[in-house]
């Protein structure tokens, strides 16, 4: 038996998830490695910070995060303080001591876990001597011109100094790292090179040359076998940086993906199926390792406060909306349904291609059908830009200057109601405004005319004739005109409170939204429709996306919980857009009553993504790599987490599927089915007590004797 402190999660429901034997915490170290530690990059600061808090508290003053230092950073997010462990302690004053500056502290997120920053550039002096250790070590040159490559390569040197720092002062203790990404797997290779006595874990969120192939509109998925990999790297010039991706995933004891898909893209790009040992050791033979992604979820006190946020923000939405189409304001804000896509500006690769042609098919039915729904849609994918547009700006301008005028005439008309209810008189109506008054209010009126069409992009765009947004939107020709019932809003750059456009945090933006869409090609995970999903705001995904193959396996009906998976595998780019078209268009013919109710199903969603939930995963990672790294302390007989079985059934109330339930042409928003029968309190319950315990952990290494003077990596 392990000594240490026993570790037992459970769900928010309160009952227990998986229970484990006791974990010798206090004789292991646990690292993380990743350029985004503290430093906003992508995808993988949102999984390092959001999945923090549960490591910390597992992990304790045994867990620390390596990333690098960023004065800014350092400032505004890390509260520096002295190493509580003296491995570390001695470590960081070693290599200060030497000529670097290493700074430690605490990030000041969820969790406070300890941090230790390198600065790159006090490092670089080092650089020409650190080519030559990689060059030895495994035969990989990186160009001079190539800048982050050579950051990567000083951060990588900088993290194997460290872990022998650490690994010469760990008084028996024995260390575990997990690298993230190519930009970290240098210090791996470094570390595997010189022996050092860690266990290890390569995490790829995305590989580097899948993410090329599919941005140069490859056929990727169907000819994932047929790649000539080291060619296609080298056109692209990237060959070195594939090289040391590739050398980090078999240098590592173990090998994780964050989804199924990026699994069978890694078993082909790299060469290594995920979980599996070292190619030259046929002996080790384990189950794939998958590390979904989750995020930390609060519940609210109140069950249904997320639905009231989401009326409250939708209604500055409805503001801006309102200034955006001054003079063409002719359709009804309260039969009006908000869409977005956000995230980087990667036009095929994140589904904005197929995304736009949809809109042009949807335009065209509701068009045909009379519908009186107007569907406003958001692109907030940030591009290059001069600043905001003049007539943006205006329109929320004159829409600040009409409220103001109504305000003032509601002063003026107020008083003389109440003087002359005083006076015990019922005013006449037609008198109570006087001429001034009428003035006002018609040149209020001739301020909102305009020549020109609502614009379709808030800001200036530096490349506007060849921006692929724009050019699509041309061509299919959705220019916000009066008779479109699809609208088009391009905001290039991410969404700040303090924005004097649209003053709101993406966040709040999304809780105001009614659906996001995100139909994209190449989405190792997807942050962005999870994201929705914790929010009970509905999505659409694809089964290319590791999100919506995590929720294609749980979930019966997944359509009826608010996420609609677009088959962009199996199918032509055309009928997967006319799938995308239907799940769009029977969005929007449900009632206002059924939206509701489709959002409270999606909110409850947020269980399977909670990091207490998916956190076994890694915790599973780390007992196979103890296992690897240390035969002769510890053994698996664990069983790697598996889900495959357990979904959610297909709710048994009405509607059992928003599109199938639904008339032919949109039913006014007022008017239920009085016939719909929906008990929401009974249908959670059953929701719980499906996600209560679907699976267990299993066995953790245990402790084999260690005969003196023996050891083993």
């Amino acid at each position: 038996m392990l000594r240490g402190r026993s570790l037992s999660v459970t769900s928010l429901s309160g009952l227990p998830l998986w229970d484990v034997q006791e974990l010798p915490i206090e004789d292991l170290l646990f690292f993380e490695v990743a350029w985004e530690v503290t430093n906003k990059v992508g995808g993988i600061y949102t999984v390092i910070q959001t999945k923090a808090k549960t490591t910390a508290d597992e992990w304790g003053e045994n867990y620390c995060l390596i990333g690098p230092y960023f004065e800014h950073n350092m400032k505004t997010q890390v509260e520096e303080c002295e190493p509580p462990n003296p491995a570390i302690k001695k470590a960081v004053d070693a290599m200060n001591l030497h000529g670097c500056q290493v700074h430690f502290g605490r990030w000041l997120i969820e969790g406070s876990p300890y941090v230790v920053l390198f600065d790159i550039g006090y490092s670089a002096w080092n650089l020409d001597r650190w080519k030559g250790d990689l060059w030895e070590a495994c035969h990989i040159g990186i160009p001079y011109h190539d800048r982050e490559a050579n950051d990567m390569l000083i951060f990588g040197s900088l993290t194997a100094w460290f872990l022998k720092e650490v690994t010469d002062h760990v008084d028996g203790k024995h260390v575990i790292v997990q690298f993230h990404e190519w930009q970290a797997g240098t210090g791996l290779i470094l570390s595997r090179a010189r022996s050092l006595p860690i266990a290890t874990i390569f995490t790829t969120h995305a590989t580097l040359l899948g993410r090329y192939l599919c941005a140069a509109n490859a056929d990727f998925y169907n000819h994932l076998d047929k790649f000539d990999i080291d060619k296609e790297a080298g056109e692209r010039q990237i060959y070195h940086r594939y090289c040391m991706e590739r050398a980090s995933v078999h240098c590592a004891h173990v090998f994780t993906t964050v989804s199924e898909i990026t699994a069978i893209e890694a078993e082909h790009m790299l060469k290594r199926k995920p979980g599996n040992g070292h190619l030259h050791d046929l002996s080790l033979s384990f189950e794939d390792v998958v590390t979904p992604n989750g995020l930390n979820i609060k519940k609210f006190s109140a069950v249904h406060e997320f639905q009231n946020l989401h009326a409250l923000y939708k209604s500055r939405i409805q503001d801006f909306v309102r200034g955006h189409f001054y003079g063409h304001l002719d359709f009804d804000l309260e039969k009006t349904l908000f869409l977005f896509i956000a995230g980087r500006y990667e036009f095929s690769n994140k589904g904005a291609d197929i995304f736009l042609e949809a809109l042009s098919r949807l335009n065209f039915l509701l068009r045909v059908h009379k519908s009186d729904v107007t569907v406003v849609v958001f692109f907030i994918m940030p591009a290059k830009t001069n600043n905001f547009n003049v007539e943006t700006l205006k329109g929320q301008a004159v829409r600040k200057q009409l409220w103001d005028t109504a305000n003032s005439v509601k002063e003026k008309f107020g008083k003389k109601l109440y003087d002359a209810l005083l006076r015990g008189e019922i005013p006449d109506l037609n008198k109570i405004l006087d001429r001034d008054d009428v003035t006002i209010m018609k040149r209020a009126i001739f301020s909102t005319q305009r020549q020109s069409l609502p614009p379709v992009t808030t800001h200036n765009m530096i490349d506007d004739s060849t921006d692929p947004i724009l050019s699509t939107i041309r061509r299919i020709g959705l220019f916000n005109s009066r008779t479109d019932r699809v609208k088009v809003i391009l905001h290039p750059e991410f969404l700040s409170s303090t924005s004097p456009l649209l003053p709101m945090d993406y966040e709040e933006f999304v809780r105001g939204c009614h659906l996001g869409v995100f139909p994209s090609y190449y989405e190792p995970w997807g942050y962005t429709p999870a994201e929705c999903t914790v929010m009970g705001i509905p999505s659409v995904t694809t089964n290319l996306s590791g999100f919506g193959c995590f929720m294609q396996e749980h979930i019966t009906d997944p359509a009826a919980y608010g996420i609609y998976i677009v088959d962009r595998r199996f199918c032509s780019p055309d009928e997967s857009c006319n799938q995308l078209t239907q799940f769009l268009y029977g969005f929007c013919k449900q009632s206002r009553r059924q939206r509701i109710i489709q959002r409270n199903r999606t909110e409850r969603l947020s269980d399977l993504l909670d990091w207490k939930y998916l956190g076994r995963y890694y915790m599973h990672a780390r007992h196979l790599t103890l296992s690897r790294a240390f035969p002769d302390k510890f053994h698996a007989e664990s069983a790697p987490p598996t889900t495959k079985g357990f979904k959610f059934p297909r709710p048994s109330s009405v509607p059992p599927s928003p599109t199938s339930s639904q008339h032919s042409s949109p039913p006014n928003s007022d008017v239920e089915d009085e016939d719909e029968r929906y008990d929401e309190d009974e249908e959670a319950e059953k929701d719980r007590m499906n996600i209560k315990s679907p699976f267990s952990l299993g066995q953790i290494p245990h402790e084999k004797k260690k005969q003196h003077g023996e050891h083993k990596n």
